[in-house]
């Protein structure tokens, strides 16, 4: 057991034995340094084997909430089956006199954490290099688990911890100052839909928005009001990954959207003088907007994560749309459960939205479920494929428009924006205005003027 402590595999991986030994020192000779520690520290942190037997008791201890000190270490070493009489006594006794004091536990800590992610990355390599010999994966499928890889080690590192309510207070006071000197009427960034602002309090950092429709209420369309308004007029990147139409087909209907010209006549290119005067004003003016698109139809949530961490001053993302994601990240095998990778989409997706601090915009689509009511208004529980993105959704919305369904309707170009779900306030309805030349949405009392 002595030779534990020192014997190393023929090719180490990366650690420190004295930080371990240091930490471990630490606690023996002050249990009052346990909390930290156990806070920050996890077994497999340990990389020398009789540390993290001894380490892995002392958690163990911890976890049950029993007395801490030599004596009921042993006795826990001896249940777990990792005590080896006077070998084990002689090595406690080495860690004691190798620590003499716990003051310096915290740097401690740090060293082994360092020397732990260094040994993560070193075997997530390995494994991608073993991937990259396997003629089973294409290069694509490499590089999503190398993204999602280093994600996952990234969130794995992140620990805040408890924060004293003081200095929380201290931080929403600075955010209460800083929207006191702001104009704009609502915290989140706009969408350009007075009513729908006034309900949400804007699209908010960290929140994951989910707009959902059956086929043909104008999802996409309302999607691409967002990103315009929001993309002229916040100051930041917005960024907008279609999986179903390609960037010229987003241009063209933001050009619509932007210039008023029948999308028809985008589509089939008969435009007049004035059209063309009208379209090449509107590019002008898109170009100064900060919007990016992505049309890559087979995107996954760590690619999303990849693109957007490289991006500056990002304020939005918007994904069309959530059922046509193919996975997290990773690769999928045959006979994976929808409705599980659905729910692991969703909950990535909030994820993203919580570690960039920023609004995620996401579309989905709707069971047939409303078809057979007679109020063919949705429902929550018409949420398709999975219960768990209406878990993980700060906000659900709905579109619904009764001239879709019923052609003798009074308002055929009135929509309903249904708040089905709102963690920030009341869930209510509001009306908006179709626009079905240009494929927009605006508010109930908008009047376009030639």
């Amino acid at each position: 057991m002595a030779n534990d402590a020192t014997e190393t595999p023929e090719r180490s991986l990366p650690h420190s034995a004295d930080a371990e030994k240091g930490v471990l020192g630490s606690i023996l000779v002050d249990f009052n340094c346990l909390p930290e520690v156990v806070e920050n520290v996890r077994v497999d942190d340990f990389y020398v084997p009789i540390n993290r037997e001894i380490y892995g008791s002392i958690y163990t201890l911890f976890s049950e909430g029993s007395p801490m000190d030599l004596i009921t270490l042993i006795n826990r070493l001896e249940l777990d089956g990792v005590f080896h009489g006077d070998t084990t006594r002689n090595y406690l006794a080495s860690l004691m006199d190798f620590t003499p004091t716990a003051a310096n536990v915290s740097e401690y800590i740090d060293i082994l954490l360092d020397r732990s992610l260094m040994r993560r990355i070193a075997v997530t390599a390995e494994t991608l290099l073993t991937n990259a010999h396997d003629t089973g994966n294409t290069g694509r499928d490499l590089l999503e688990m190398a993204e999602k890889s280093i994600y996952d080690l990234r969130r794995q590192r992140q620990n805040r911890g408890l924060v004293s309510l003081g200095t929380v207070l201290l931080d929403v006071y600075d955010r209460l100052a800083e929207l006191a000197k702001s104009d704009a009427p609502q915290p989140g960034l706009s969408t350009g839909l007075t009513e729908l602002d006034r309900a949400i309090a804007g699209l908010n950092r960290s929140d994951l928005i989910l707009l959902a429709a059956r086929p043909g209420m104008g999802k996409t369309s309302m999607a691409l009001n967002i990103l315009l308004h929001a993309g002229k007029t916040s100051g930041k990147n917005v960024a907008f990954f279609s999986l179903e139409m390609n960037r010229e087909q987003l241009a063209m209907r933001l050009i619509s959207n932007e210039c008023f010209i029948d999308n028809k006549k985008l589509i089939t290119g008969k435009l007049s003088q004035e059209d063309w005067d009208r379209v090449l004003a509107a590019a002008e003016s898109l170009n100064q907007a900060s919007i990016f698109l992505d049309d890559d139809s087979t995107v996954t949530v760590a690619d999303i994560s990849a693109k957007c961490r490289r991006m500056d001053n990002l304020g939005l993302v918007i994904i069309d749309y959530l059922q046509l994601m193919q996975s997290a990240g990773g690769k999928v095998r045959p006979g994976d459960n929808r409705q599980q990778i659905v729910s692991d989409i969703s909950r990535s997706l909030k994820l993203l939205a919580k570690d960039l601090d920023i609004p995620v915009l996401c579309l989905s689509q709707l069971s047939r479920a409303n078809e057979s009511r007679q109020d063919k208004r949705p429902q929550l529980s018409d949420l398709r494929e999975s219960g768990a993105i209406e878990q993980d959704a700060d906000i659900v919305m709905f579109l619904y428009r009764d001239g879709y369904y019923n052609k003798d309707s009074q308002n055929p170009n009135t929509a309903e924006c249904i708040i089905a779900k709102n963690r920030h306030g009341e869930t209510r309805t509001i009306e908006l205005q179709w626009l079905p030349e240009y494929t927009t949405f605006s508010n109930l009392e908008w009047q376009h003027k030639e």
